[in-house]
């Protein structure tokens, strides 16, 4: 895969560096991505997503979810057991993993639950009421006219 230079970009604007960086991110191809554990991104609504992932094996003290600086991180470590088991096949992967998802901005995590070997988290879009469009009120002619007209008598 090709790498691109964003050195122009940062000499040329300021406050895009996010923007770079994530491009830098996703365009770097270190072939170590991890695929352990699988998960799904559905869109559950207009400003409502659902992340899904796959923990079998995990119960709730083992797993961890954060926000932390527009990125959410899950994690899970498997505590030590204490009874020493022998198995003759051990397909169910119980390794210890930490999976991150930079998030945009103003999405916010509303909750997570944990049910038949699943992890849902539920986010939400929530916008600022100063970013949301708002109805200017537009005043009639005669109101303007009427602030604007002076009357000769106070003139003179």
């Amino acid at each position: 895969m090709r790498s691109y230079d964003f050195a122009p970009l940062y000499r040329s604007t300021v406050g895009f560096d996010q923007i770079a960086n994530m491009m830098d991110r996703v365009l770097s191809n270190d072939g170590a991505t991890p695929s352990y554990p699988p998960y799904n991104i559905e869109k559950t609504a207009d400003d409502a997503y659902r992340i899904s992932i796959a923990v079998a094996g995990f119960s709730d003290n083992d797993l961890s979810v954060e926000m932390r600086e527009k990125s959410l991180i899950v994690s899970a470590r498997k505590a030590d057991e204490t009874e020493e088991k022998t198995y003759l096949h051990r397909g169910i992967a119980t390794r210890a993993f930490e999976r991150r998802f930079h998030l945009a901005d103003h999405v916010h995590v509303t909750g997570a639950a944990h049910a038949d070997g699943m992890l849902h988290i539920d986010l939400e879009r929530q916008m600022p009421e100063a970013l949301k469009p708002r109805q200017i009120q537009i005043a009639s002619d005669r109101a303007v006219l009427d602030k604007d007209v002076v009357e000769a008598k106070s003139v003179n």
